[in-house]
């Protein structure tokens, strides 16, 4: 062996090399002949062995070998079917390379490696390859829908909306399921967020492991609770805290720019100039306060008392949902929150207590396991991420292949990596 040379392994099964050869461009090509005697035949899928020729040669992208392309070069093998009618021949299928794909299986995982978290183009910038040759593998490797058979459970369902244009048009609902095991899976990406729409994709799971859904997060929109409530009877259904959070919290949000408008109009405008910064300080909870904050509030609650009310009873109503409290309990206490509402006059909170008194049951189940939609929101910025990152993604199969190869990609084509 020349000092010069060294030898690497293929990692292909039932092939041996005949020759290697460097081209004009750098590429390496390797010409290879399978070993293995036999395939299956197309027609009655049958073992046969009996020879018939070779098909032309073929090449195929394998992966980069000291950052040069690599090409594998071989000639299909063919073999004769002696027991189906006029003894069709069938074309040799190798384990490492899909037929009429231009990669190898290797090459197509480093591919999809390289796909997560990135972009189509970049990777066609960083391999030398063509778009369609990139989003071919994505089409070839990747499922469009979720595969049921690979789940074993689906402990906690998750539904949201998001928009994929701005302006919040064109709504489209993620699924997800948290299982036992903290992992999140997509389930589907559904065009819209009807009911109808919902309760056809809830009828699709596997009866096996719709019995496994324990709980059901999501917002308080009608559509998604109505088909929970009809089609995931033994579930929990719990209306998302964290949505909850957002009403009440732009309620009291509504009396201060109130406020904030009368007394623009009632001070002089040094006295007002001096009220700059309360939004900041009126929104954020109490022990995030710095001292600064801490005085503009104070001054700004000096001139409008409504405002301190509202943000009292804001910041009450967070305390029952940091409480470590029973549904009961809960029930009770917010009870009493909403009648020192009704007593002190404000009208600001008037769309909650509507939204309490038609959904205090679906509420209050977060408290029996606190259980909230977090996995839901964490997941819904990370899929507009991807839109951001891809100039948004309006075809709802490829977005699931998307949202799922950023999910798994890295544990399903990552390199095992070398034990010291």
């Amino acid at each position: 062996m020349r000092r010069d040379q060294i030898t690497i392994p293929l990692g292909i099964p039932d092939i041996q090399v005949l020759e290697t050869a460097v081209n004009e461009r750098g590429e390496i090509i390797i010409t290879i002949e399978s070993t293995k005697n036999g395939t299956r035949c197309r027609k009655c899928g049958k073992w046969i062995s009996k020879a018939h020729g070779q098909d032309d040669w073929v090449m195929i992208r394998h992966l980069p070998a000291f950052g040069q392309p690599t090409y594998l070069r071989y000639r299909p093998k063919r073999y004769q079917c002696l027991d189906c009618e006029g003894c069709p021949t069938s074309t040799q299928t190798l384990d490492w390379h899909e037929p009429n794909s231009p990669h190898s299986y290797s090459y197509d995982n480093h591919i999809l490696l390289q796909l997560t978290h990135s972009t189509i183009t970049d990777v066609c910038a960083k391999e030398g390859l063509s778009y369609g040759s990139v989003a071919g593998t994505l089409e070839r490797r990747i499922d469009k829908q979720v595969n049921w058979s690979g789940l074993a459970e689906i402990a906690t369902l998750g539904l949201d909306e998001i928009s994929l244009k701005k302006g919040h048009k064109h709504f489209v609902s993620l699924v997800t399921a948290r299982l036992s095991s903290g992992e999140i899976v997509i389930l589907a990406v559904l065009a819209g967020r009807e009911k109808a729409t919902v309760i056809d994709f809830l009828r699709s799971i596997p009866p096996r492991l719709l019995q496994t859904v324990q709980a059901v997060c999501c917002d308080l929109w009608e559509g998604y609770m109505e088909a929970v409530r009809e089609e995931i009877t033994h579930a929990r259904l719990v209306a998302d805290c964290f949505h909850i959070a957002k009403h009440y919290y732009a309620a009291a949000d509504d009396e201060r720019k109130q406020e904030l408008k009368r007394l623009k109009k009632e001070l002089p405008p040094k006295e007002y100039k001096q009220l700059d910064g309360s939004m900041r300080a009126f929104r954020k909870r109490g022990q995030d306060l710095t001292p600064e904050e801490r005085k503009t509030l104070y001054r700004f609650f000096r001139h409008a008392p409504s405002a301190k009310q509202a943000h009292e009873l804001r910041k009450r109503l967070t305390a029952i949902f940091d409480s470590p409290l029973t549904k009961s309990q809960a029930q009770t206490q917010i009870q009493r929150w909403v009648k020192k509402v009704q007593a002190s006059g404000l009208h600001c909170f008037d769309q909650f207590v509507l939204l309490w008194n038609a959904w205090k049951d679906e509420i209050t189940n977060y408290f029996a396991e606190r259980q909230n939609s977090g996995f839901v929101e964490g997941f819904n910025n990370k899929v507009k991420v991807l839109k951001r990152r891809c100039y948004g993604i309006f075809n709802l199969a490829h977005l699931f292949q998307r949202i799922y190869l950023d999910l798994v990609g890295y544990r399903l084509f990552a390199p095992p990596p070398i034990s010291g």
